[in-house]
């Protein structure tokens, strides 16, 4: 009988089997064998990563107003307990939760709306006649401009906006287009905040009824302290934009710039949305500036917005968005580029606090904390 077996010979006479083109394990380096063992496992969590955000971006009509929810419903359930405690109904202290806080973001929007649409006209008045003394002191200046070639110029400035305006255009036709979308959306976020003011609690417990039984108990406490930080975080980031606003309102007001209280409520609402928030606004307060005050406080006016933001990314940002976030700054300024990229201002509106709540949740399981604190408190979170 021959024996088949790498390397072996049968009887007399008879050669070797032929090689099966297979490396025995345990001849791989130990290196190769820990970089294979290592290269699967992570394409299998590219893979998993990559399925989840294909179908967020998917479901992004429900998933952005359920975000919003998360975020409305976090900032608002330690004022409903807060009330609840003092002996207030339930369901009256959910009801002037939400509802004032409808009506104090709608008072806001009206506010800014009213005010630039009272102003527009001056402000448009005020632009052409900034722009006719900027040609004349280009067409005086040294560098000897002619008339045509200022036009020239402007002429190029313009087609180029309205090349890239194509994409501003095309946006504009798809929110005018799903209008009905919008409105669900609103109405989803409204309910969502609702039913998680109303029975979270339920909710959660459910969800952590679909993990495995030996893991509900990491799970459950990962949860907690998420929901912890993400509270935290929305909380840290009204105070830091309050801060901002009141910096470069103040600043404008001293200035004497119109329109001074719309720039501080722009400010505010724009502070939630990382880096280009900041940019956009404080653009619009230099500009305004200039169409109406001249150069010199516009330029005031700048040094005005880079001090306040200077002293938000040095002071504020180390000292009290740090103790909620828990995020290195290079981690936040990758996740909301890498959130724009994906979804948009909405992903870099979201990218923030997703990876503070997944910072603190994986920490929380892979430290192995809920062996000895099963239900973290919010001094826990913030001692991390």
């Amino acid at each position: 009988m021959v024996l088949r077996g790498r390397g072996r010979v049968g009887r007399s006479g008879d050669t070797p089997d032929e090689p099966t083109g297979e490396v025995p394990p345990d001849t791989l380096p130990d290196g190769v064998r820990i970089a294979g063992a290592w290269s699967w496992r992570i394409l299998a969590i590219a893979g998993v990563l990559a399925i989840v955000t294909f179908l967020i971006v998917q479901l992004r009509l429900i998933v952005i107003p359920l975000l919003i929810a998360m975020l409305f419903a976090a900032l608002l359930v330690p004022l409903v307990n807060f009330l609840v405690r003092h002996r207030w109904p339930k369901w009256l202290a959910i009801a002037i939760a939400e509802l004032g806080t409808i009506a104090a973001v709608t008072a806001l929007v009206w506010l800014v709306v009213t005010q630039v649409i009272r102003g527009f006209d001056d402000l448009r008045q005020q632009t052409i006649e900034s722009y006719d003394q900027l040609k004349q002191y280009l067409l005086d200046s040294p560098l000897h401009l002619t008339e045509g070639q200022i036009n020239d110029w402007v002429q190029s400035i313009v087609a180029a906006i309205q090349q890239d305006s194509q994409v501003v255009v095309s946006g504009a036709l798809s929110v005018g287009s799903t209008l009905g979308h919008v409105l669900t959306g609103v109405l989803l976020t409204l309910f969502a905040t609702l039913f998680l003011l109303i029975d979270g609690r339920g909710i959660w417990r459910w969800i952590v009824r679909l993990f495995p039984r030996r893991a509900r108990t990491a799970v459950d406490g990962a949860g907690q302290a998420g929901w912890l930080t993400l509270g935290n975080f929305v909380r840290v980031q009204i105070l830091v934009a309050f801060i901002d606003a009141v910096g470069i309102g103040l600043g404008a007001f001293i200035l004497q710039v119109p329109l001074a209280i719309p720039i501080a409520v722009l400010v505010f609402l724009g502070s939630f949305v990382p880096v280009l928030g900041a940019v956009v606004t404080g653009a619009l307060a230099v500009f305004i500036a200039l169409v109406y005050n001249g150069l010199w406080p516009a330029v005031i006016m700048l040094g005005v917005v880079l001090l306040v933001q200077q002293i938000e990314g040095h002071v504020l940002q180390p000292l009290i968005m740090g103790t909620a976030v828990k995020v290195h700054p290079l981690a936040v300024v990758l996740a909301v580029g890498s959130g724009a990229i994906l979804a948009g201002i909405p992903g870099t509106l979201f990218a923030v606090p997703v990876v503070a709540v997944a910072n603190v949740m994986i920490k929380y399981i892979v430290e192995g904390r809920w062996r000895t604190n099963p239900n973290p408190t919010l001094k826990d979170v913030v001692r991390e």
